[in-house]
């Protein structure tokens, strides 16, 4: 069995962002894929997101952060809406036609319900055969290339441990898939 795995390159990455923003624009599927891997939210968790979650309909507003009940763990989660998240928001969520209980990612078939887990991993598995990224890629993998990239970028492991809920670093460090080339590339960047 193969395990979901980061997208590591930058390169991919860039064409996956860009997918159903230049290829094959959708501003929906485009929201959901920047969201995922700014947010590190599970897809679970994204997809029972409501414009409620996300702005102050009283104070005509977006929210500072996200606050969420995580359906696995039952865990309150806060996570900051980065410039990322509220670019994309300010760009494709019409508030004026939203209320506080409507959908993020409605479904386009059933507009009282959201989108479904099975179409959200369509849209994921459709940008990301775009960018030439192979089969282990799945909606878990927003989730884990937020944290390989923030590892990258120098976030400490205990923090990662800590967005992640994870009680080890081990934990950690097999989900966010580290293996010898990215220790050989911390290494090779020493100068002591």
């Amino acid at each position: 069995m193969s395990t979901t795995q980061p997208i590591k390159s930058p390169e991919q990455l860039t064409a996956f962002k860009n997918y159903y923003l230049q290829e094959h624009p959708n501003p929906r599927n485009h929201m959901l894929i920047i969201m995922g891997l700014n947010s590190a939210l599970r897809i679970s968790d994204m997809l029972n997101l409501t414009y409620g979650n996300l702005y102050n309909f009283e104070h005509r507003t977006w929210r500072t952060h996200i606050v969420v009940t995580e359906r696995k763990t039952g865990k309150t989660n806060r996570i900051y809406m980065n410039r990322e998240i509220r670019e994309i928001l300010e760009q494709y969520a019409d508030i004026e036609e939203k209320s506080p209980s409507s959908w993020l990612f409605g479904s386009q078939l059933q507009k009282s319900k959201p989108l479904s887990r099975f179409q959200a991993y369509r849209i994921v598995k459709n940008a990301a055969a775009f960018a030439g990224l192979d089969a282990n890629v799945s909606c878990h993998s927003l989730r884990k290339t937020f944290g390989y990239h923030a590892w990258k970028q120098g976030t400490p492991p205990a923090l990662l441990m800590s967005i992640y809920n994870h009680s080890a670093y081990g934990i950690t460090k097999r989900y966010l898939c580290i293996d010898q080339d990215d220790k050989d590339e911390v290494f090779a960047k020493i100068k002591i």
